[in-house]
């Protein structure tokens, strides 16, 4: 062991005159302890919030939507089996999309209504969790009502006071021409089914209807409004996307799903780098706490720096016993602090769990957030980063007292002792 690193290690153990010292240092150690581990848990929760959004949003959407410029799509079937071809791809589904009013007794709200092939569409999309009912009742496959089946949220059924197997009557705003003009066209269904996808928006404003049922209601007969399909990669639906136009050309048009959701993708990416920034002050508060503990042992050791130098200890050698001390310091808090953080990161479900039997306090209230528990998902790449930032913020701040260390004279420090 070399003698910078021997005595640097020596000073952190302060002796009982010199208290304040010590307790410096268990301020300092504390302080890039809390920031590293507040920095692992807040960035843990916000990865596990954006697959969460991810999750939901991929559920109830597909991964890329094919549509034409021009209008609806008439020749659906041909063009699947061209899609079909693409690295990639691994399944499509035709669907329609409309506006309707939709009314219950005395209540009436809009809504969007799509036209779902039950046979292809649970192979692209996910409904989430079906509270009442069947999808299949859709094709109608249920015996309990004559009238066309629509399955709809479990918020849009609470807002319309509508239960399993209820009557409910669907508005097209558009209407129909009739000798007496334009009257909207007004058609039973039965509530064949009510979903859970977990998002408000989805589950407050959709209605499903099979797909032939749709295109009578619509009057689009053998025309859909366009493809939805799933890929293999989700983060490389955007380059299948592009493909897919390019392959089918004009007048077909391909977006994926971190096109249609990118405004709130960026969000969420600018929020995590701002809550890093705002964190990190805490890693660089614990730094100045650091210099300040090194200036002080600086003043207090230098008697024995005199004495080194006396002995033939270089600047240099003195420089790096101080900067030893420092980086030390820093160590023990990120080391501590990355126990902490992954070890709470790891079992915050737990932690919000135990929190809410034991003191009534919910976290996330579902209601409000939807969520059950609060997500977590720790990015190792990121606590790599936390390491390498709170590391070279220790070094840094290591220098300059080190520097004033290197600096001292022998003859002035020994002359009063």
């Amino acid at each position: 062991m070399s003698y910078e690193l021997f005595i640097g290690l020596r000073y952190l153990r302060a002796k009982r005159k010199q208290t304040f010292i010590s307790a410096n240092t268990f301020i300092s150690v504390a302080g890039i302890f809390l920031g590293v581990a507040a920095l692992i848990i807040v960035l843990a929760v916000m990865n596990g919030f954006e697959i969460e959004l991810r999750d939901k949003i991929l559920g109830i959407n597909s991964h890329i939507v094919l549509m034409e410029y021009t209008g609806g799509m008439e020749d659906h079937e041909e063009i699947m089996k061209k899609i079909e071809s693409v690295d990639g791809v691994v399944a499509s589904t035709p669907f329609i999309y409309g506006q309707i009013m939709i009314k219950n007794r005395g209540r009436v709200t809009g809504a969007v209504l799509r036209g779902m092939s039950v046979e292809t569409s649970a192979d692209v999309i996910n409904l989430g969790k079906m509270k009442d009912g069947k999808i299949d009742y859709l094709s109608g496959r249920s015996n309990t009502t004559d009238l066309p089946g629509v399955v709809i949220g479990k918020e849009l059924a609470q807002n319309l006071g509508v239960l399993l197997f209820d009557t409910v009557e669907i508005l097209l705003p558009m209407g129909i021409s009739t000798p007496m003009g334009i009257v909207p066209k007004i058609k039973k269904f039965s509530v064949v089914g009510i979903f859970d996808s977990g998002s408000y928006e989805y589950d407050s404003s959709l209605v499903f209807m099979s797909l032939e049922n749709c295109k009578k209601f619509l009057g689009m007969k053998n025309t859909v409004t366009g493809l939805e399909i799933k890929v293999d990669d989700i983060y490389g639906a955007g380059k299948i996307a592009k493909t897919i136009q390019e392959k089918l050309g004009y007048p077909y048009w391909a977006r994926s799903w971190i096109e249609m959701n990118k405004n709130l993708f960026s969000a969420l990416k600018l929020e995590k780098r701002v809550m890093f920034i705002i964190l990190s002050l805490i890693v660089i508060v614990a730094a100045f706490n650091i210099i300040t503990t090194l200036i002080m042992t600086v003043m207090e050791k230098s008697r024995d720096i005199a004495i080194l130098k006396s002995m033939g200890a270089t600047a240099r050698g003195i420089m790096k016993l101080f900067m030893i001390e420092g980086v030390v310091i820093g160590a023990i808090g990120i080391i501590l602090g990355c126990i902490a953080g992954i070890t709470v990161a790891l079992n915050l479900e737990w932690i919000s769990r135990a929190m809410e039997n034991l003191f009534g306090f919910k976290i996330l209230p579902k209601d409000v957030y939807y969520l059950n528990e609060l997500p977590s998902k720790i990015n190792y790449g990121d606590v790599i980063v936390i390491v390498i930032a709170a590391m070279l913020i220790c070094f840094l701040a290591s220098i300059y007292p080190s520097w004033r260390a290197s600096r001292l004279d022998p003859a002035e420090a020994l002359r009063y002792e």
